[in-house]
């Protein structure tokens, strides 16, 4: 967790591009995708997004979804005191919802604990198909 909480204003320009980027995104986006929405802005190289992607995911305003290999914007200020964030992704339309629930962070703690395992962080991504695609 950390210890102060970062907020947009805190951010480098470089930062800030990138967090903008995912949040007028309707869905997740590769690193990939960024540089090239970001190219008139100066970015030119993988390496300039990967850092502030690495720095955006250690305040808690960015999450990365290890499955898609993808990044999406937090839609829950503050969530980095979460200790579980999970996120439903659509196999149909690709939209990614985030939730997080304290009995979820409470069970796969205690499960983790009973494992002699000390958890720091989980991220869980639910894969199926959302309740649009599947009324369609």
């Amino acid at each position: 967790m950390n210890e102060h909480v970062h907020t947009t204003q805190d951010l480098t320009k470089n930062q800030s591009l990138v967090m903008g980027a995912l949040s007028r995104s309707d869905g997740p986006l590769s690193a990939y995708t960024i540089l090239d929405q970001l190219r008139d802005d100066g970015f030119r190289a993988p390496l300039q997004v990967y850092r502030a992607l690495d720095k955006l995911v250690e305040f808690g305003l960015v999450h990365r979804l290890e499955s898609l290999n993808a990044f999406v914007a937090c839609r829950h200020p503050g969530c980095d005191d979460h200790e579980t964030v999970a996120f439903m992704i659509c196999e149909t339309c690709g939209q990614v919802n985030e939730i997080s629930d304290n009995t979820l962070a409470k069970q796969l703690k205690r499960l983790a604990t009973d494992a002699g395992f000390a958890l720091k962080k989980s991220t869980v991504e639910l894969r199926g198909i959302c309740s649009a695609c599947a009324a369609a």
